[in-house]
């Protein structure tokens, strides 16, 4: 029997099918338990600011953080991290709306894109896959044959893009090429993660169902990528370990079953890539989702600002560890406790809580200790100009101690029925591009157990339907929202410029996903 007094409902089928998905009855009842009393929102103080939570960087410091990353590189381990598992389908929505109503439904966006369909990456491919069925690109446009054309990018008989992750979509032309998304995370990568001996180290987290169709695009292309920009390679892929997927609810909050009666897992959301994160064995990690990505032309400025991302970080790491080293130590005075309190409330955005004042001079050292011993990391932020997704904000009581923190939120974690909560959502004056730089080790050079570091009332529930029936889906914290909760976090303003996502097909028409 468990605290919910229902694991005797379980058959003996279910309890394989959970078992077979690396769960346990247990696991499996907690989740259900989450269904039933919600999540409870989080509760925004005030959106982060230039000087309230958002550093930003002056012109004068830049040159010198930019030589700590360098130097970095030749006495750390770098790697960028980039999850790629997303699927493409979302970004065709509007095209499949169409191919099932057999093409656009006005004149105007079948001109718009008749006339735009040659400027897209993928266009050389396109022609190929239409010829190889003895048919003519130019004379499907020409004809108006709009369902076609879609046919041939979307399903089996072409492209198949709908059925493909965006990593191994063709994101850029250039004269010589068309580079897919992977593609161009790797000559970026190399750019920053890049270490003395000119090894450049990625990691993708995929998809199970396309894992060997990275692997054999990397076959293809990764020596002529290392030749081209004199590196050498190593690439780590993973999938998304079955045992972070969770059970479907229905709307009554029980366990979901498909018309067979069996049990609907679903994956759990971008927070399930935390343990692949946290296997990784460098020091320093770069974030970035795989749809951020632009052309060579434009990549000197992504570069620059994820070095100083990294420079920033590493500085800052350095003197969080002579802290910690001095809080772990039997001596020390007032005053230099009270430097470093000073130097965690105002670079490392601790908030004290009521009455730590009045603590004993070991209960303070404890607590500081105890409060700087935790990952870091460094976020860019850009201005928000209207894009949907999360944001920068003082959050209130974080950690239960009666303290606040920095957190990246996204407007389902607010109680949208709450007229103050929505009105600082909405006064937020920054966005969240995805753009992290990780510490992941501690002061003795021992790696984080992130886990420890989640906070799990930051999971998520949605709507979802199967074949037509509605149910609730459950995702762990988020990556970057509650499984580092508890990190310890500083926001640093970026250029718009370093944040071109691709969220739909005509994104790819954007000016910064064009050729220079």
């Amino acid at each position: 029997m468990t605290e919910n007094g229902a694991a005797e409902r379980w058959t003996e089928e279910d309890r394989q099918s959970i078992a077979l998905h690396g769960l346990t009855v247990e696991e499996v009842d907690r989740q259900l338990a989450f269904f039933r009393r919600g999540v409870p929102p989080v509760h925004l103080n005030r959106p982060c600011v230039a000087g309230d939570g958002i550093v930003v960087i002056p012109e004068a410091e830049r040159s010198s953080l930019l030589a700590v990353h360098d130097e970095a590189r030749r006495t750390h381990r770098l790697m960028k991290f980039v999850p790629a598992s997303g699927a493409a389908s979302r970004m065709f929505r509007e095209w499949y709306q169409c191919l099932a109503t057999g093409g656009f439904a006005d004149e105007a966006a079948r001109a718009a894109f008749a006339g735009d369909i040659r400027r897209y990456a993928f266009s050389s491919d396109l022609r190929k896959a239409v010829a190889a069925r003895g048919e003519d690109l130019e004379s499907l446009i020409e004809k108006g044959e709009d369902a076609a054309i879609l046919k041939s990018v979307l399903t089996e008989e072409g492209l198949n893009y709908g059925c493909l992750p965006k990593a191994l979509l063709k994101f850029h032309a250039y004269p010589e090429e068309s580079r897919t998304a992977l593609e161009e995370h790797l000559v970026e990568g190399a750019l920053y993660a890049r270490d003395a001996d000119n090894v450049s180290r990625l990691h993708f987290t995929v998809s199970r169902e396309h894992e060997d169709a990275v692997r054999m695009l990397l076959s293809r292309v990764i020596r002529g990528y290392e030749t081209r920009l004199n590196t050498v390679f190593t690439i780590g892929i993973s999938t998304q370990d079955p045992a972070t997927d969770t059970i479907a609810a229905d709307p009554e909050s029980r366990p979901f079953r498909d018309d067979r009666g069996k049990l609907v897992f679903r994956p759990g959301g971008h927070g399930s890539l935390l343990r692949n994160l946290n296997l990784l064995d460098e020091e320093i990690i770069f974030v970035k989702n795989i749809d951020n990505t632009v052309p060579d032309h434009l990549k000197t400025e992504t570069s620059h600002w994820k070095r100083l991302l990294a420079g920033y970080l590493i500085r800052l790491q350095e003197e969080i560890f002579a802290s910690v080293r001095f809080l772990a130590g039997e001596s020390g005075t007032e005053e230099e406790l009270e430097r470093m309190c000073d130097f965690a409330e105002t670079r490392v955005n601790i908030v004290f809580p009521g009455g730590f004042r009045e603590l004993s001079f070991s209960e303070r050292k404890s607590f500081l200790y105890r409060q700087l011993n935790r990952p870091l990391r460094v976020c860019g932020m850009v201005k928000n100009e209207g894009e949907p997704g999360g944001g920068p904000f003082w959050v209130g009581d974080a950690d239960r101690r009666g303290g606040a923190s920095l957190q990246i939120i996204e407007e389902s974690q607010i109680d949208r029925d709450d007229p103050q909560q929505r009105a600082v959502w909405s006064s937020a004056g920054y966005f969240n591009p995805v753009d992290l730089v990780c510490g992941v080790r501690d002061f003795r050079g021992r790696k984080f157990d992130l886990t420890a570091f989640i906070d799990p009332a930051t999971a998520s529930i949605t709507r979802k339907s199967e074949k037509g029936k509605e149910l609730l889906a459950l995702e762990h914290p988020g990556l970057w929202n509650g499984s580092m909760a508890f990190w310890n976090t500083v926001f640093i303003e970026v250029p718009l410029a370093t944040f071109n996502p691709v969220k739909t097909v005509t994104d790819l028409l954007r000016p910064q996903h064009m050729p220079s």
